[in-house]
């Protein structure tokens, strides 16, 4: 398996993943291609901070952070993550995850936010945002918003309400 940097190549294929993977979930797809694709056209976009995991040149997951703001501080947000349903179970998603914390921090990020399955992502030590005075700027359970720092004391006073980018269309 090997996690890189997505291509322009690659777009038809994570978009059918995308759906494919959010379908199958729990919650169902709600517009996460759209969000993908305005989250590139985005200002603060990186490249590298988008992967993909190829096994044998297929595409078997997808990851995506983009920039939030807490107060004065940046961070990142994960949104998407996905997998081929196919694919689930088999580590994918964590080693997407790793990757893109690693270069996160080499970009001179301090902290990932996300939204989702606080079992999933507890194990990769992220904690409830709650917990640090971080929230959310719309209704969520508190144990789905997660954040973790990935820097020595890297919130530290971090607090407050996230902000997103104008793709998430969240104001």
């Amino acid at each position: 398996m090997l996690i890189r940097t997505i291509e322009p190549q690659d777009t038809l294929n994570v978009t059918a993943l995308i759906q494919t993977a959010f379908t199958a979930s729990e919650h169902g797809y709600g517009g996460e291609v759209g969000l993908v694709n305005e989250l590139r056209k985005d200002a603060t976009y990186q490249a590298t901070l988008e992967v993909v995991a190829v096994d044998q040149q297929t595409i078997m997951g997808h990851g995506l952070l983009s920039e939030i703001q807490i107060g004065e501080h940046r961070g990142l947000a994960l949104a998407p993550l996905a997998v081929l349903p196919t694919q689930q179970r088999q580590g994918i998603g964590g080693q997407i995850i790793q990757a893109l914390e690693t270069r996160a921090q080499q970009a001179g990020y301090r902290l990932i936010s996300i939204l989702g399955d606080p079992q999933y992502y507890s194990r990769f030590g992220y904690e409830p945002a709650n917990d640090y005075q971080i929230t959310a700027p719309f209704e969520v359970p508190a144990d789905a918003y997660l954040i973790k720092a990935l820097v020595p004391d890297g919130l530290n006073a971090v607090h407050g309400m996230v902000s997103y980018r104008p793709a998430f269309g969240i104001e």
